[in-house]
């Protein structure tokens, strides 16, 4: 054999042509059927060896990878935007891509459901949060009130002062946000943003499907590869001709 057998598409062979679709050998002894083809014993054994293994090391890899695919999508989503000022959802398609492909890369192919459902929040994270980005870029744009002349300013202060003083001591001062609940409330606009589009009428409804959209790409990309095995049943054997008696 040159290379591994392949069973992704099912080969029927008709009667009196049982033979292995990996190896082209007649089928002897025991064989199996693999996703609906027929394959030998030892070709069996070498799909069943070479198939990637599930484990606890490669679900963690193929988690690191899938959030370096989502920090690169979120870059990507806010980049774009950004510098197009176009907010266009159709970059989720691409954000759910690059989460997906970073997942089975990282799992070198494993895929299944808890694969999925990572993909499918990481997916939803990274679109989300690049409102934050966003957001922030445009509060920076924004034109600022200019500032008063220093001489109006200063004849401003000088007749205000008394007056202002009072009610200064008057007015309790407001409590300041602690750094981790000004982050935390960041965070939770930002995970909410693609259903607070939906204030904005038929496009936030529109931004919200392709999002799903990009999401169910990222979820069917994690899934588990199909290998079905049956068996082992048992060949044919050739029937020997039947001999005459003779006179």
């Amino acid at each position: 054999m040159s290379s591994t057998p392949q069973f992704g598409t099912a080969e029927y062979k008709s009667a009196g042509q049982d033979v292995c679709v990996g190896c082209n050998a007649t089928l002897s002894g025991h064989y199996y059927r693999v996703n609906g083809s027929l394959a030998c014993e030892h070709c069996t054994q070498q799909i069943k060896a070479q198939s990637p293994q599930d484990s606890h090391s490669t679900f963690v890899r193929a988690i690191l990878f899938g959030i370096g695919g989502a920090i690169l999508g979120l870059i990507l989503y806010s980049a774009f935007s950004i510098l197009t000022g176009i907010i266009i959802g159709y970059v989720s398609l691409a954000v759910g891509w690059l989460v997906g492909t970073a997942i089975k890369k990282g799992s070198a192919g494993v895929g299944g459901r808890r694969y999925q459902i990572a993909a499918v929040a990481l997916t939803y994270a990274a679109v989300s949060l690049s409102a934050i980005p966003i957001g922030i870029s445009y509060y920076l744009n924004q034109d600022r009130p200019k500032a008063k002349p220093a001489n109006a300013a200063t004849s401003a202060e000088t007749s205000d002062f008394s007056s202002s003083t009072p009610s200064a001591a008057a007015t309790p001062a407001s409590p300041k946000k602690s750094f981790g609940t000004a982050i935390a409330a960041l965070l939770f606009a930002g995970l909410a943003s693609p259903f607070l589009e939906l204030q904005g009428g038929l496009s936030g409804i529109i931004g919200l499907i392709i999002l799903f959209v990009g999401i169910r790409i990222a979820w069917q990309m994690t899934a588990a590869p199909p290998l079905e095995i049956l068996g082992p049943f048992q060949a044919r054997t050739p029937e020997s001709p039947s001999t005459g008696s003779g006179a």
